[in-house]
């Protein structure tokens, strides 16, 4: 009985991540968000690096978290990969705003055509120094 149990929950847990995992790869294949990404950062000729190290980006905490896997390091070494992984999702964040084209329709509405850059601007350093003083100050 516990080995039918144990089969059950492999099954379960394979057809979850399955699922999970196929939700995620539609959601960055759909808007393109690793071309937009290239894009952005003017890295056209990268475009499988950036894909290839999303993949085993993945890979890697996926199993690093199945097996409960640690890195002692030292701080300055986390804070240096904590920023690389903070630049990450925040160019991937902008990937995907630029395929959504949310900047522009937000600054139509807002009425600020004209002042574009500014308001990226804003929004770039609210969220930086939201950040620091949640990290900073452990809020």
């Amino acid at each position: 009985m516990s080995y039918l149990k144990d089969a059950l929950l492999i099954l379960l847990g394979l057809g979850g991540g399955l699922a999970v995992g196929s939700g995620f790869v539609a959601f960055i294949t759909v808007l393109d968000i690793i071309p937009r990404l290239t894009q952005l950062t003017n890295a056209h000729a990268y475009i499988r690096h950036f894909e290839w190290s999303l993949v085993l980006g993945v890979l890697f905490f996926t199993v690093a978290d199945f097996f409960t896997i640690t890195l002692h390091m030292f701080p300055l070494v986390t804070a240096c990969l904590g920023l690389l992984a903070g630049i990450f999702v925040g160019t991937l964040a902008a990937g995907l705003t630029e395929a959504i084209n949310v900047f522009p329709i937000l600054a139509k509405r807002l009425k600020m055509e004209g002042f574009m850059i500014l308001l990226l601007m804003a929004m770039v350093l609210g969220k930086t120094i939201g950040s620091l003083v949640q990290w900073l100050l452990q809020l």
